[in-house]
């Protein structure tokens, strides 16, 4: 199985999206996962819809805005209230862990291999087999 981040950007549109391809593929919706970290001194959040890989496909599509939502500790927003919306809505609770920055690596490839990396030893997806 290959486990693929889809990155979305980090505005409304966006998060729109990433909220209706959860909402579509409910059948397939494996967890919501929100990623704290911190950016200059403040808490900023990624939002994350992991999907479980279709039938007979082997890719578990793990879609993501980066980075672009406060979380409700840090400031209440519309955004976030949203995603807990989605959360209610699909019955699915909000996991969250705490990650380094993505400006921490050189390349978003290795971002993305270090939360997956993350995600796996937490086991909020499977190792690969």
């Amino acid at each position: 199985m290959i486990q693929r981040f889809i990155l979305l950007g980090e505005g409304y549109t966006d998060l729109y999206e990433l909220f209706e391809i959860a909402r579509t593929n409910r059948h397939r919706l494996e967890r919501l996962v929100q990623l704290d970290t911190v950016i200059s001194g403040r808490k900023k959040s990624s939002l994350v819809v992991i999907l479980q890989p279709a039938e007979p496909g082997k890719l578990m599509p793990l879609y993501l805005s980066l980075e672009g939502v406060y979380p409700p500790e840090e400031k209440e927003t519309e955004r976030y209230q949203l995603f807990e919306q989605l959360s209610r809505e699909l019955d699915a609770p909000i996991h969250r862990l705490e990650v380094k920055p993505s400006a921490d690596f050189n390349e978003l490839e290795l971002y993305f291999q270090y939360v997956i990396g993350v995600l796996r030893l937490n086991r909020f997806i499977p190792p690969l087999q």
